[in-house]
């Protein structure tokens, strides 16, 4: 595949009020979790009652997929909960279209996909008929007393369900759900950790929209905020997220390859944003989108390395080519140098 590389697009106007910024995103990233933080947030929240049997899947799967490339891909966002008792949440803008369809991606690649998703957002293969325009029974006809498929979706029909059989008859995509910041965050952990037997093998293709801010369960109210408890305002105090991305590296992944995405909505600030965090994190590639054109190209931040973009031409575009189809096989050229730069360091070692 032959890329190229281009300039930035021509900034976007920020969001404002009486013509200044509503918050100012040039300030510096929150600086990278410590052990400390690891134990005070993880010993503080409970974990989901369906952890254990997340991670005893993700070791069988692993297991089963002894030697093979494992993509751990996350998808969708993460909620926060106001009450324990939920029926208020705070929630992140993403339908886990970027996971789902670099997840297909993988998967046609010959990797085997765990797949931590944000439940009911988009799957991989299921997303060609979920969230559509059309409603799925637009895609039915009666026959016969029977229900069919109509005949002029019969062809893309069959070419996605031979891929999901084939991935499901070969055992090659695990599904793991999540919806709160702390269930995400209690099952990336866990299943980092039992992903290490795959070694440099396994790639992190963390493309989940992450919640930046939640309710300590010491804060947390246990029943439904009362529409009347703050007069005419609600005022809750928020505490940062704990930026765990350097644990992930330095600890629980750490033979892995690891990618990060950065989705910002001011282009002048997309790539100082994109190297702060490569470098403050200490991983190996930041892939950078603007939220208007993040269908249509996005920029690999590297170390040691120039900008590199990756856009689909206006033909692509009009074709309806997905830009997935152009990211995974560059970030699969990256996992392989990082698997032969990680071997040949053991033969050394």
């Amino acid at each position: 595949m032959d890329y190229t590389r281009h300039h930035l697009p021509p900034p976007t106007r920020r969001l404002s009020t009486e013509g200044g910024p509503v918050i100012d995103r040039t300030i510096p990233l929150l600086p990278p979790a410590l052990e400390i933080d690891e134990h005070n947030f993880f010993d503080n929240s409970d974990p989901p009652e369906y952890l254990e049997d997340l991670i005893k899947e993700t070791e069988e799967f692993v297991k089963f997929h002894n030697g093979r490339r494992i993509a751990l891909v996350t998808s969708g966002g993460t909620t926060v909960p106001l009450e324990n008792q939920t029926v208020r949440f705070i929630d992140n803008f993403s339908a886990g279209t970027r996971g789902a369809t670099s997840a297909e991606y993988f998967l046609e690649n010959n990797y085997a996909v765990i797949f931590l998703h944000r439940q009911f957002s988009l799957q991989p293969y299921s997303r060609h008929y979920s969230h559509a325009t059309n409603c799925f029974l637009d895609y039915m006809e009666e026959q016969d007393g029977k229900v069919v498929v109509g005949p002029k979706y019969q062809a893309e029909m069959i070419s996605v369900l031979r891929k999901y059989q084939a991935a499901k008859d070969k055992n090659l995509l695990l599904l793991l759900p999540f919806t709160t910041i702390v269930q995400y965050l209690h099952t990336l952990r866990a299943v980092s950790e039992a992903l290490q037997p795959a070694g440099c093998r396994a790639l992190f293709y963390l493309a989940a929209a992450v919640s930046d801010f939640f309710v300590p369960p010491s804060r947390i109210s246990e029943h439904k905020i009362q529409s009347k408890a703050g007069g005419n305002q609600l005022k809750m105090d928020l505490d940062p997220v704990p930026k765990f991305l350097t644990r992930l590296v330095d600890k629980w992944a750490p033979s892995a390859m690891i990618i990060s995405f950065k989705l910002e909505t001011d282009s002048t600030i997309l790539l100082s944003k994109a190297h702060q965090a490569l470098e403050r994190y200490s991983h190996q590639l930041v892939i950078g989108n603007l939220l208007q054109t993040r269908k249509y190209e996005v920029v690999f931040v590297e170390p040691n390395s120039p900008e590199f973009w990756i856009r689909l031409s206006d033909r692509q575009a009009k074709d309806q080519v997905e830009v997935e189809s152009l990211i995974i096989p560059a970030v699969i050229e990256r996992h392989n140098a990082w698997i032969k730069k990680s071997d040949e360091m053991a033969k050394d070692s």
